[in-house]
């Protein structure tokens, strides 16, 4: 069902287009060697080049172009073997230049395509118009002092891709589909560590509204927003408000805004800017940017599994439902996590038990896949102990917990704790004696007819041999004393 909002005046159709600043992972920025740690002390990475001092001449960074072509593969884009880099003119405090080196006409990478999953498990394809390569701007500090700014040129210079969709989806849930889906390709490639919270990755969100079949109305720009719950609030927020506006018979300006993620609304901002409004022109210091053919090859050649890939090969290989698979390659750790636990195993019981007790220990602990107490080698070892019947499934959840809380192997705990499952028949048949004796009134009942008291003796019976009876044969030994 398509997602509309209900007005005073009917439905309305949302309209929305993204905008994502990505920063390039690479050691030195786009035009000059001055470093790009995150964290530093302000003004301690930037060189003349990012200062703007009078005669400075950017020199591209061969590895931040490198970077954008991984994307654009990944993206199924086009890469456009010449591009050109333009200034991009404007006045911050934080652009020391006055102008921002950007591309505009000519982009490194044009069309291609985002395939997004969505909550019901179909998938849609969301068009990307463009990728193209600029430096970032300082940063202006306001907290620093009651009545002055302070500047930070750290981030002057850095690389950014700003990967540009088309207007395709229509519902902030595709929103932070795509959000997510684009953040997850960029970490598999190693061209962008999608860290929202520390600036990498900031989503720029076009927002209209439409009654259905009239062409696109008038969109504001939600501008630096910096999580995917933000961009959906943020969608949500900005379509009610204009739909308000048309309904109230006024006119929706194309505008700048901000949002307010504490009073849950958008805030003008500036008038929106169009291209002529930055007098783009092409940068006379840098030549055009003409790629050898050759070399894209060779970037391709070594391109990851990418998740759609992975995605497809696990349902194939695996067995595994969509659902399951899309969670898998959501991240590139938990994927290779999954593999090695499921290698030579029951695959969707590996998926259970990556899915539900590990990522739930992750939860409560606090903890990363790489910091996790359980490795992948050892909840698969755990995994064994259940098939080859050391155990069942109610003490391999105890021993897991006791993996998380100490970190020690499977077969260890099992040893120390004496939770090694009973199979002695004769044990079992003592235990199940001992059980209908004592609830000689259910077994009455049992026999009369009310046969869901089996799950309650099996229950009494496990109970009492401590979870440790085989499960397979209790219910063998209660079906032949019941009988």
């Amino acid at each position: 069902m398509s997602y509309t909002i209900e007005g005073e005046t009917g439905l309305w159709e949302v309209v929305i287009g993204m905008e994502v600043h990505a920063q390039v992972i690479s050691r030195a920025k786009l035009f000059s060697g001055a470093a790009t740690d995150f964290g530093g002390d302000p003004n301690t990475q930037v060189s003349f080049v990012d200062a703007a001092f009078p005669g400075m001449l950017p020199v591209i960074n061969r590895e931040c172009v490198a970077q954008a072509i991984r994307t654009g593969l990944g993206l199924n884009a086009h890469i456009n073997v010449v591009s050109r880099f333009d200034r991009k003119n404007y006045f911050y405090a934080d652009l020391p230049a006055g102008y921002q080196i950007s591309q505009y006409q000519h982009p490194i990478v044009g069309s291609g395509t985002i395939e997004i999953e969505l909550a019901d498990c179909s998938t849609k394809p969301i068009g990307v118009t463009r990728l193209h390569v600029e430096q970032d701007a300082g940063k202006s500090l306001h907290d620093q002092h009651p009545t002055k700014s302070y500047i930070d040129l750290n981030r002057a210079g850095v690389a950014l891709m700003e990967i540009v969709s088309e207007p395709d989806l229509r519902s902030p849930e595709e929103a932070g589909a795509y959000l997510r889906k684009l953040r997850t390709i960029l970490r598999y490639l190693g061209t962008c560590d999608g860290n929202m919270e520390e600036g990498s990755m900031r989503a720029d969100v076009n927002v209209s509204v439409r009654k259905h079949g009239e062409p696109f109305r008038t969109r504001c720009e939600v501008k630096n927003v910096n999580s995917v719950r933000f961009v959906m609030q943020a969608i949500e927020a900005e379509a009610r408000r204009q739909i308000q506006v048309w309904e109230s018979g006024g006119i929706v300006e194309q505008e700048t805004r901000l949002f307010d993620a504490g009073r849950g609304a958008t805030r003008s901002m500036r008038t929106k800017e169009d291209a002529h409004d930055y007098r783009y022109f092409p940068d006379p210091d840098l030549l055009p940017l003409v790629l050898d053919e050759a070399w894209i090859e060779e970037l391709k050649a070594t391109l990851p599994e990418l998740p759609d890939a992975k995605r497809r090969r696990f349902m194939e290989q695996y067995g595994l439902p969509a659902y399951d698979a899309g969670v898998l390659v959501a991240e590139q750790a938990t994927a290779e996590f999954y593999e090695t636990v499921a290698k030579g195993r029951d695959a969707k019981l590996a998926a259970n038990w990556v899915m539900g007790d590990f990522f739930a220990a992750l939860n409560r602990t606090g903890r990363t896949i790489e910091t996790s107490p359980v490795s992948a080698a050892s909840l698969g070892k755990l995994l064994d102990l259940m098939a080859d019947g050391t155990i069942n499934g109610r003490i391999a959840k105890e021993v897991f917990e006791a993996m998380v809380d100490t970190g020690d192997e499977p077969a260890i705990i099992v040893e120390k704790k004496g939770l090694r499952q009973v199979t002695d028949a004769g044990a079992i048949d003592e235990a199940v004696d001992k059980v209908l004796a004592a609830n000689a009134e259910k077994v009455a009942q049992y026999k009369s007819g009310k046969e869901r008291l089996f799950g309650f003796f099996v229950g009494q019976v496990m109970k009492a041999m401590a979870g440790k009876g085989n499960p397979a044969l209790v219910n063998e030994a209660l079906r032949r004393k019941l009988s």
